[in-house]
């Protein structure tokens, strides 16, 4: 299976290296950008093919993923409509915002569509891909999306109309979860812990919670009260963030983010 990717920015090579490191041969994988020097580098290091245009890249791709920024989809789909009806290859859309009806206007009827939401942590191969199809994609395209997306993480298939909220709880929750770790990295600081070493120690600390969580499969609820020791350090500071609104912050954020999305 040839996979085609249109851009080769971060995000598509964070899935490209990914796919060669999960067993994908690079000779297998075709990709063109208008920055030549972003296709030399995935080259080098993947063995990538190079593609001197969009419409090269399409002819050759069982499974065509669109890695552009979403602005600049309407001035490239109108002009691989024919290589795609032609080819007849799984379309991959990774652009933010944009709803399947959306993309099928610009590429015209027929083709299977999937729209799929990577997040940052691709670039180490943790991310939260959730993905949704039209109605031409069945059960062996929705595996093709898996088997390239779970190369750099795991993968949900969501109904169309939560990927607005999927956007708060995956897309945006890095910087949230980012913003967590460095106040209370700060917090180290504070009392004497120097930075760097105060980030490994919190960053360290988020990454263990969240293996406990996904391995244990308790209830958030049921791991704190495990942590709360009766009138001990941690209830005190669980009730100094609720008391602070710390909950309540995160629903705002939250709130923030879905409406934010469902403008766009």
């Amino acid at each position: 299976m040839k996979v085609g990717f249109i851009g080769a920015g971060n995000m598509a090579g964070a899935i490209i290296r990914g796919m060669v490191a999960g067993g994908f041969r690079g000779s297998d994988l075709v990709a063109y950008d208008t920055d030549s020097a972003k296709l030399i580098r995935l080259f080098e290091d993947c063995g990538i093919c190079m593609t001197t245009s969009a419409v090269e890249a399409a002819e050759q791709a069982d499974a065509l993923v669109l890695a552009v920024k979403p602005q600049v989809l309407p001035s490239v789909l109108p002009g691989l409509s024919p290589a795609l009806h032609r080819r007849g290859p799984l379309v991959i859309s990774i652009a933010a915002g944009k709803p399947l009806v959306w993309l099928e206007e610009l590429m015209g009827p027929g083709l299977p569509v999937v729209r799929v939401m990577p997040n940052i942590a691709a670039k180490v191969g943790e991310s939260m891909s959730a993905f949704c199809g039209n109605a031409r994609v069945n059960e062996a395209h929705k595996g093709i999306v898996r088997q390239i997306f779970e190369t750099v993480g795991e993968t949900v298939e969501l109904e169309e109309r939560l990927f607005s909220a999927y956007s708060a709880l995956a897309g945006c929750s890095p910087a949230f979860t980012l913003l967590y770790i460095d106040a209370l990295a700060e917090a180290g600081v504070r009392y004497g812990i120097p930075k760097p070493t105060a980030l490994k120690i919190v960053s360290q600390a988020v990454l263990g919670t969240t293996r406990l969580l996904q391995e244990t499969e308790e209830h958030p609820r049921a791991l704190i009260d495990q942590v709360c020791s009766p009138a001990g350090t941690t209830i005190e500071g669980v009730c100094a963030l609720q008391a602070g609104g710390f909950e309540a912050a995160v629903l705002a954020a939250a709130k923030a983010s879905y409406e934010k999305d469902l403008a766009l």
